[in-house]
């Protein structure tokens, strides 16, 4: 269909002079709106106003505009059918070929500190969606954009066809249109449901990014939605795949706990060492010496920029994945003579438009959650036991107390004020979890005595606690919440451990 008129209306302004002065150079008729079609005329692009095509001026400031019939006439009827037409030209509907539209910012709203309800609900479109979804509806005959990245394609499908779209690109326009007002929609509703959580429902819909390979395991379909590939850029490697995906998550995770400069090894989500030093090739190190089996087709996460020095350490031995800010001098250079690495740059983090979830999928429905950002607050009011820690050892309470949250559960962490221990994930018995921690330790060569033991959830029994101490832990972190907190207590007083009840538990299942 060739594109002769176009309705412009969009909060987002980026780039937009430039593809209306580009639809305007083909001839396009353009119409616009209130603040868009200011900023056009002050662009030099030849505009002509809603009101000037609709002969209604804007009303009730800027609430109805484009709520016309002439606006969604020339978007709806049908081209080519007769009694459309017909209608269409004693209504004097004139045809719309292009919808150029982007929403109130809602989302960007409601995550802004204290804002109202009446501010949140000024920001609520309402001629956006429903032209978009007219023009979606009609896609047969009509081009329908949301999102400014489509701006040049649609210039470009536009030479090549002499003026026209293809059906290919508006059909795909227009699912993704009405992706968008699904979504803006369920932002809404969310927002406005907060306080009426019975009779709330939850919906989702999130953008495809791509399609994967396979799934957790080779005969399973598996695809990515959402703003994962605005979080990260590959540099380097085959093609992300699911079980990648949950680690590079779990990575990042851990180390937003570390402001330090920080280095963490993965495995299967599970922490593996964590260090942390001024010189991060030190962190490795520290990471590293924790259990030098295990990250064998690892991931490797550091919160600083990796420098050739820490590269050469790392090359050592195999990783499936390397996360960092950036990769300095020859470190890239480096690891891309690795054609299994795949290497991943961490992007700035974008301001959140929504709360964070975590969902998981459950029988027929899906458990929502809020993110676990649990942090310590005054430790100092929180030790019960006779003993307060020395500075060390409340130094290595925290660092263990920031990885445990990270690991499965049952989950035991041994760890100095600047690395991990020993570790022991995922265990049924949180007795098995510490012995294997220890054990993990001894086949490090690395000493627990003087270290502290944190555990995500309460002993049960003093036998846990009881097992740190044979291993050499003179401090012990957990949230407490037992009925045999006295017990542990007691334990702890008879063999010299300063212990902290956070009140705040770490379960991952």
């Amino acid at each position: 269909m060739k594109i002769r008129r176009a309705l412009i209306s969009v909060s987002d302004k980026e780039g937009i002079a430039e593809f209306a002065r580009a639809l305007e150079a083909q001839g396009v008729d353009i119409i616009s709106t209130g603040g868009t079609s200011e900023m056009l005329r002050k662009k030099g692009v030849p505009v002509r106003d809603i009101s000037n095509f609709t002969d209604y001026p804007e009303v009730l400031e800027g609430r109805v505009k484009t709520l016309h019939p002439r606006v969604h006439g020339g978007l709806l009827y049908k081209r080519g059918n007769p009694l459309h037409e017909e209608q269409a030209k004693e209504q004097g509907f004139q045809p719309i070929d292009l919808v150029v539209v982007n929403l109130y910012p809602f989302e960007e709203t409601i995550v802004k500190p204290d804002v109202t309800l009446a501010e949140a609900i000024e920001q609520i479109d309402i001629g956006g969606p429903s032209m978009i979804r007219s023009a979606a509806k009609n896609y047969e005959s009509v081009t329908v954009v949301v999102d400014p990245a489509d701006y040049a394609t649609v210039l470009e499908t536009m030479r090549d066809h002499d003026g026209e779209t293809t059906l290919k690109l508006r059909e795909r326009l227009a699912i993704k249109a009405f992706v968008k007002t699904s979504g803006y929609d369920r932002a809404i509703a969310n927002f406005l449901n907060q306080e009426q959580t019975t009779d709330a429902s939850f919906s989702l819909s999130l953008p495809l990014v791509t399609r994967l390979r396979y799934g957790e395991n080779p005969h399973q379909k598996a695809a990515l939605y959402g703003d994962f590939d605005e979080c990260f850029e590959k540099l380097h490697g085959k093609e992300l795949s699911f079980n990648n995906i949950l680690d590079i998550t779990a990575a990042t995770n851990l180390i937003g706990e570390f402001t330090e400069p920080t280095v963490a090894i993965l495995k299967h989500t599970n922490p593996c060492g964590v260090g942390t030093d001024d010189d991060l090739r030190a962190a490795w190190e520290k990471a590293f010496a924790t259990d030098k089996q295990a990250p064998f087709g690892g991931i490797i996460i550091c919160n600083r920029p990796i420098d050739e020095r820490l590269a050469k350490a790392i090359s050592e031995i195999f990783s499936e994945v390397i996360i960092a800010p950036d990769f300095e001098g020859d470190a890239r250079a480096l690891f891309q003579k690795k054609k299994n690495l795949r290497l991943i740059r961490s992007l700035p983090e974008k301001p959140k438009t929504a709360p964070e979830a975590d969902i998981r999928s459950v029988c027929a429905g899906v458990l929502v959650q809020d993110k676990d950002t649990g942090q310590l607050v005054d430790l100092g009011t929180k030790v019960v036991t006779k003993r307060h820690p020395a500075g060390a050892e409340l130094a290595a309470m925290i660092f263990g107390w920031r990885v445990v949250k990270n690991v499965k559960s049952n989950a035991i962490v041994y760890a100095a004020s600047d690395r991990t221990l020993g570790i022991g994930a995922g265990q049924m018995s949180r007795v098995d979890a510490s012995r294997i921690a220890v054990w993990k330790a001894e086949e490090a060569g690395l000493s627990l005595k003087g270290g502290a033991v944190a555990s995500d959830a309460f002993f049960p029994f003093a036998d846990g606690l009881i097992a740190a101490a044979d291993a050499g832990a003179t401090a012990a972190i957990q949230p407490g919440g037992s009925i045999r907190d006295k017990e542990v207590i007691a334990a702890a007083d008879e063999r010299g451990i300063t212990m902290i009840f956070t009140g705040v538990r770490h379960f991952r299942h």
